[in-house]
């Protein structure tokens, strides 16, 4: 039986504390807007449109921060599962790799275990959006000029969490019953990041590619990350997109 969200990302878990907009604030608002539209059932095409009247890059902070906030919970749920021994490598499936690099630490790119790649990744983009110079806060100080670049490289290296968690991780997935909340979650962030042309198609490959096979390769993938053996041993695992018609 498929568990509320609730008790799928509760507690014993390991989890910054969130972001948060300060009520009364002009973005609390539009994140107010955009809870509500999000709840209410609308198409996610519409709710991710920029509101009449609204600055586009007040729209896109509240949705890099919510996105932020949502993933890093999703991936703090798979954690447990998501360890140096299961995944040594970064990755997303047998043929996409992400290695690590933030020009100081490491200079270079850089193979990490996923675990310790994700740990790097939070850190990172908690430190940006915490930072007032490109995300301010108070009333009347601007955006910075190169505010969507730096918003464009958080949504790309947010996406590999995505890639990672559903080819490695997508049967953890569906035993915690948690895949529609996820799927949605993706669903929402992909119109999102397409709607304001945040992303390259060409970073979306890893899911476009995989979802686009039939079932059995899916499985096979699956089964040769995990060295099961019989790639044609029957899994549960399902096709997490089959349904959100994402790329047709």
């Amino acid at each position: 039986m498929a568990m509320c969200l609730g008790q799928v990302f509760s507690k014993d878990k390991t989890f910054r504390p969130k972001k948060r907009f300060e009520p009364g604030t002009q973005r609390f608002e539009l994140y107010k807007k955009a809870q509500a539209s999000l709840k209410s059932g609308l198409d996610l095409r519409k709710v991710v449109q920029l509101p009449e009247g609204e600055n586009i890059n007040d729209w896109i902070a509240v949705h890099v921060v919510d996105f932020f906030n949502r993933i890093n919970l999703i991936y703090g749920t798979m954690s447990e599962f998501c360890t140096e021994k299961s995944c040594p490598i970064m990755s997303g499936g047998l043929r996409y790799e992400y290695r690590w690099q933030d020009g100081e630490d490491y200079k270079r790119p850089t193979k990490l275990p996923a675990l310790k790649y994700m740990n790097l990744l939070m850190d990172w983009i908690e430190s940006l959006i915490n930072n007032e110079d490109i995300f301010p806060t108070r009333v009347g100080v601007p955006f910075p000029k190169n505010f969507q670049q730096v918003c464009k490289k958080i949504v790309s290296r947010l996406f590999r969490v995505f890639v990672h968690v559903y080819i490695h991780h997508f049967d953890s997935i569906c035993s915690m019953g948690a895949e529609a909340h996820i799927n949605t979650c993706y669903k929402h962030y992909y119109y999102f990041i397409t709607e304001f042309h945040l992303i390259d198609n060409s970073e979306l490959q890893p899911l476009v590619s995989l979802w686009s096979r039939p079932l059995s390769y899916i499985q096979y993938q699956i089964c040769a990350r995990y060295k099961c053996g019989d790639s044609k041993k029957e899994h549960n695992i399902g096709n997490p997109l089959s349904n959100l018609n994402l790329y047709s």
